[in-house]
């Protein structure tokens, strides 16, 4: 038997739309449109276009600052002035030469105060020229006996107040003190020289060292030219030298490094 089509508007129909309806649920409802003011649409929009067009801007100008172009705006407007370190490095030198005469006079000065400043105090406290030791050779009484710069080293009064004048002017041109290896001997170590050096050493109770008036240089002191040259030449000023004996083709043995006070020597002698 043929069925009939319902209609649409028939309540068969409408039952069975209410129970698709009903199983898939309640529907939601639309949103209903905002209207939004037109100016207020094209806000966001001319936002970015802005950004765009500032970045488009700014990117040719930071190329064209690092390609030496357009100078960006936060170079400086000058650059440095005057040489650099490495022109004033490599320049030849324009300081005018410096006659001889006048390169010495700083040295000369130099050593002129230093002479001055040695004048002005008293190298050896307490020294009495005119003070005259008592006792015999090797055997002097050690209270008549000055103390020298060196440690343990004495002569007679009158011959250390010499080598000490001697001393300074020697200080003032070399900047140091002379340096001795023997001064005053008593008679004990004459002996002991005497049996380990041989005829280098006087025989003892008649050296030199004995009575307090002779001095042995270090070998920094007849080693090097400039010193010797300047003592030989400047020692007899002060009183000291190195006797005739001592010198090559002398009497006694070569002995460069000793040196004596000649005029206690010759008031020796005269005695």
């Amino acid at each position: 038997m043929a069925v009939e089509p319902q209609d649409p508007g028939s309540p068969a129909f409408e039952s069975r739309r209410a129970r698709r309806e009903a199983e898939a649920g309640p529907r939601r409802p639309r949103r209903r449109a905002v209207d939004v003011p037109r100016q207020h649409r094209w806000a966001p929009r001319m936002a970015v276009l802005g950004t765009l067009a500032v970045a488009t801007i700014a990117m040719p100008l930071s190329a064209a600052g690092l390609d030496g172009g357009v100078p960006s705006p936060y170079e400086p407007e000058t650059g440095p002035e005057g040489p650099s370190a490495l022109d004033l490095a490599t320049a030849p030198s324009t300081v005018p030469a410096v006659s001889e005469a006048v390169a010495a006079a700083p040295r000369v000065a130099g050593r002129s105060a230093a002479a001055s400043r040695s004048s002005l105090r008293e190298p050896l406290p307490g020294c009495d020229p005119e003070v005259r030791p008592t006792g015999s050779n090797g055997q002097l009484d050690p209270h008549g006996l000055c103390a020298l710069w060196q440690p343990d080293s004495y002569l007679r009064p009158d011959a250390a107040v010499a080598l000490s004048a001697l001393n300074e002017a020697f200080r003032a041109n070399f900047g140091r003190d002379l340096c001795l290896v023997s001064s005053y001997r008593s008679l004990d170590t004459q002996v002991s020289l005497k049996g380990t050096r041989g005829a280098f050493a006087a025989r003892p109770g008649t050296s030199m060292h004995g009575w307090g008036l002779a001095i042995d240089l270090c070998s920094k002191e007849t080693g090097s030219r400039e010193v010797y040259d300047w003592i030989n030449l400047n020692g007899p000023v002060y009183g000291w030298d190195n006797p005739a004996w001592a010198k090559r083709g002398g009497v006694g043995a070569y002995e460069p490094w000793h040196f004596e006070y000649t005029q206690g020597v010759e008031e020796m002698d005269g005695a």
